[in-house]
């Protein structure tokens, strides 16, 4: 029995030896967790990279490297951090594992449905263009019988996550099964293979799912466009209320809530944020994709559902694989990359899902996320009364909501 015992003991000890070695430590493992909480599938999709792929964390350190936060400081299912200009991947967890994606589905519908209508196109809100949201979906506040421009509706969209303003560009749009359907289709000719479209606004529905990779690649396809950077990284704006007596339209503050843009009592905005898109429902938990930059790079996190129940865990996680990724950009292996879309080619030698190697539209993604402002500075800006400010950190009372935000 000792001698079984002492071999036992000697074993473990030359499997930590052998994990700890210089050979094998820091490229991937397995977090240690609740043996309650679901696994991730053995087998997921490859697109991106095989290791992309596997479970578990998958990082390869180069000499100086600063490590990952532990298990118990990045507690999400799935994550990934990527650079956002060529789409390398410097580390993930699960990347692949189909999850319910809450509001962060919002990046797939402006992708899809933003370039149809012009900012300044007006639309009279009928009865049934309110038809079918979820109960207790978050709200920006749009009333029946009342004109908003597509201006107005993208804000609503962005910084409240309002599902009034989902469904009625929806509605605009041809209506929400038109509007599924298209969103499906785009996210196929994203390689966004993971993603199961039933909702337009993300609210959770039997069979909605999307993946942390996914969301990076929503975000990434978004972020070329002028109008969705401008409202993804707006913190604050006036938006049209109810006609006064003397038939003009009030109008109401609202402010995003992305906390690592605007702020909230317990996190501070986080440095260089530029968006993009943050959700919270029953099924989901919390998720988040944000962008952020420092001096010319920008980088890409998606988290989705952390395991640890604090308030804004999601954007406490963000942050620092935000931290991590800056300090350990140049120090770390590519584990994988954000491949392009089917119809053009992105210039990263990515493999798309027909085995495809694109060839050349990282210049353009590069250009469209260096042309916001003077230089290549991406920094939150706030609308108010018409002008475009500066914001500082914003502190606000959190209200929870089970329905996605």
């Amino acid at each position: 029995m000792r001698r079984g015992r002492t071999l036992r003991a000697a074993a473990a000890l030359a499997v930590s030896g052998l994990l700890t070695s210089p050979l094998l430590a820091g490229t991937a493992y397995a977090d240690q967790k609740d043996p309650k909480a679901p696994a991730p599938p053995a087998k997921m999709s490859q697109i991106g990279g095989e290791r992309l792929g596997t479970p578990g964390v998958q990082v390869q350190l180069k000499p100086g490297a600063p490590k990952l936060p532990g298990p118990d400081a990045l507690t999400a299912r799935s994550w990934i951090v990527s650079d956002a200009a060529t789409g390398k991947v410097l580390a993930a967890k699960n990347p692949h594992w189909q999850l319910a994606p809450a509001s962060t589905l919002k990046m797939l519908f402006a992708d899809t449905v933003m370039p149809k209508f012009p900012k300044n196109q007006k639309h009279t809100v009928k009865p049934a263009d309110l038809a079918g949201m979820g109960v207790g979906s978050s709200l920006v506040g749009i009333k029946e019988n009342l004109t908003y421009t597509v201006h107005d509706l993208w804000l609503g969209v962005f910084l409240r996550s309002g599902n009034d303003a989902v469904h009625t560009l929806s509605a605009m749009n041809g209506g929400t099964k038109a509007t599924v359907s298209q969103m499906q289709r785009h996210a196929k000719e994203l390689n966004a293979n993971d993603t199961h479209v039933v909702t337009p606004d993300g609210y959770d529905a039997p069979g909605q799912v999307s993946s942390a990779y996914d969301l990076s690649l929503f975000a990434r396809a978004g972020l070329r466009n002028a109008d969705f950077r401008e409202y993804c990284s707006t913190a604050s704006a006036q938006f049209p209320g109810d006609k006064g007596k003397d038939g003009k339209r009030a109008t109401f503050g609202i402010q995003n809530t992305n906390r690592l843009l605007s702020g909230d009592y317990d996190i501070k905005p986080y440095p260089g944020i530029a968006g993009v898109k943050n959700g919270s429902t029953t099924n989901a938990g919390s998720t988040f994709t944000g962008m952020a930059q420092r001096g010319d790079r920008k980088l890409l996190v998606t988290v989705m559902h952390p395991e640890k129940a604090v308030h804004n865990e999601a954007y406490r996680e963000a942050a620092k694989l935000l931290d991590w990724g800056f300090a350990a950009a140049d120090k770390v292996e590519p584990v994988g990359r954000l491949v392009g879309p089917r119809s053009e080619d992105d210039g990263t030698g990515a493999v798309s899902a027909q085995g495809k190697r694109h060839k050349g539209g990282q210049g353009s993604t590069q250009a469209a996320l260096d042309s916001t402002g003077s230089g290549s500075t991406w920094t939150a800006v706030g609308i108010t009364g018409g002008a475009v400010v500066v914001l500082g950190a914003v502190a606000l009372m959190v209200r929870r909501r089970r329905a996605a935000k």
